[in-house]
């Protein structure tokens, strides 16, 4: 899920992923076990988390800025909540704030019943299909285009519930992954690409739904398969069924949930996330190798990549930078100066392990590169020989619309300057970047660049899989919707 606005935090150089969604059905505790999912996905959105239940008569939902551990400890949330059938979100947000309106799951009453939503993803043309509605009557409750899903599932006027949906679905386009439920059924639903990700798992007789299996293995619930491209399951007391919103579907999964987004315990497309990184590492290695003392990680993500590359050289690989888990993204910098030394509050130089020594760092992509600098001059005042850089992925040259959060092209250090350029700028000994096929090549996968790629890989080639109706209307001047900015 993404707002129709998108904002970059100026203070922040990650690429972080937007969403996780998580439902079940079929158990009594369906609400405690959504929390623990939810748990599971903590990684996927830090900045709000919520939960809708049915019994099949009550809908109730509870919705909550912060941690999911913040909101859903103590009292069990299947006392609360109560139901069989529970969906539930953790959420980063794109905009300035993050607000409870925005917070999913969504909820409607519709004229079929209840419904409630939950989304990771973008819909690229949510804009064009919003001037539309409101145009025609419709009111919006929030900034966020999973309301615009809704709202074309309440006009659709033939056919039953599931019908109305997959006509829904059938007319936005972008990178996602729903969850749903109804009164009695639980729902998902995946893009014709199949861009963001989303799986089933069963426990006994009942099915979840998750973003990655890192979810299930929380709640000790069996992986079956991953919702296909283009593909809405449907899962009820009979069972599950499948239905097909676009018959002509194909398989262009996000690479970046390889690179940086999915926990590295997960399995995603059969593959482990842990292993393919290690992967990068060593192919990187071998693509650009140095004459250093010591490999060492930028915590957390760039740690299987540079195991790799020290395994594949026989260079000591050692935990040069400890990272503080205790610091969140609320910390005030009021000042310059403290923004400047924000760089500390998350990451610290282990001295011993540095000093006097000939240094290569490792993290998993480089995209503004203002963090990474701030990481290289706290290597060097702890007494770095010789810093040199590597990045486990090619360079970020596109931005994302996905449900990414990324600034744009003119932000990317890499889409403006060059190797050269970016070397000194990183005030770095040497520094390299994994290559595109060698990226493939991790993956298991021959890269074919005269073919559509097998991987949604547009941050690194500009090959975007989906027409990008919204941006394309800002570029030639389109108007766009107002929206309230609410101020705490």
């Amino acid at each position: 899920m993404s707002d129709l606005e998108t904002v970059f935090d100026p203070h922040e150089d990650k690429i972080r992923e937007e969403c996780g969604v998580f439902g079940i059905f079929g158990l009594e505790n369906a609400a405690s076990l959504t929390a623990l999912g939810l748990h599971a996905l903590q990684h996927r959105g830090q900045e709000a988390c919520g939960i809708a239940a049915t019994d099949g008569q009550q809908f109730r939902t509870e919705r909550h800025l912060g941690l999911v551990g913040d909101n859903f400890t103590g009292d069990d949330p299947s006392e609360r909540l109560g139901g069989h059938i529970s969906i539930g979100h953790v959420r980063y947000s794109t905009a300035g704030q993050t607000v409870l309106r925005n917070v999913q799951p969504l909820f409607s009453e519709l004229h079929t019943g209840g419904f409630a939503l939950a989304h990771n993803g973008h819909i690229t043309n949510a804009y064009t299909i919003k001037e539309k509605l409101v145009k025609k009557g419709a009111i919006f409750q929030s900034t966020s285009d999973t309301e615009v899903v809704m709202h074309l599932i309440a006009r659709a006027k033939e056919g039953e519930f599931i019908d109305r949906l997959v006509g829904a679905i059938r007319q936005v386009d972008g990178g996602y992954a729903f969850v749903g439920m109804t009164e009695n059924m639980l729902i998902g639903a995946r893009d014709r690409y199949g861009i963001r990700p989303l799986l089933i798992g069963r426990i006994g007789d009942s099915y979840v739904l998750a973003s990655e299996t890192c979810a299930f293995d929380m709640i000790d619930a069996e992986f079956i398969r991953e919702v296909e491209p283009g593909e809405v399951v449907v899962i009820n007391e009979d069972g599950i069924r499948s239905f097909t919103a676009f018959p002509n579907a194909e398989s262009r999964p996000c690479i970046f949930e390889f690179v940086y987004f999915a926990r590295p315990d997960s399995i995603v497309g059969g593959k482990s996330v842990y292993e393919v990184r290690k992967r990068m590492g060593q192919r990187l290695a071998e693509e650009t190798p140095a004459d250093v003392d010591v490999i060492i990680p930028v915590p957390d993500s760039g740690v299987p990549a540079a195991l790799g590359f020290a395994q594949q050289l026989g260079i000591p690989f050692e935990l040069g930078i400890i990272r503080n888990h205790y610091v969140g993204r609320t910390f005030i910098q009021p000042t310059q100066q403290i923004r400047d030394m924000g760089v500390k509050l998350k990451h610290s130089a282990n001295r011993a392990m540095i000093e006097g020594k000939r240094v290569l760092l490792v993290d998993d992509s480089i995209v503004r590169g203002t963090t990474s600098t701030k990481i290289v001059r706290m290597i060097k005042a702890a007494g770095a020989k010789e810093v040199h850089f590597r990045s486990a992925s090619p360079p970020i040259k596109f931005p994302d619309h996905y449900g990414i959060d990324m600034p744009t092209k003119d932000k990317l250090i890499a889409a403006n300057y060059s190797l050269e350029e970016m070397t000194s700028m990183l005030e770095v000994d040497s520094l390299g970047f994994l290559s595109v096929e060698g990226l493939y090549w991790a993956m298991g996968e021959e890269y074919r660049e005269e073919d559509a790629p097998q991987y949604t890989d547009h941050c690194f080639t500009g090959c975007y899989p989906t027409p990008l109706i919204d941006r394309d209307r800002k570029l030639l001047g389109g108007k766009q919707l107002s929206f309230l900015v609410e101020v705490a």
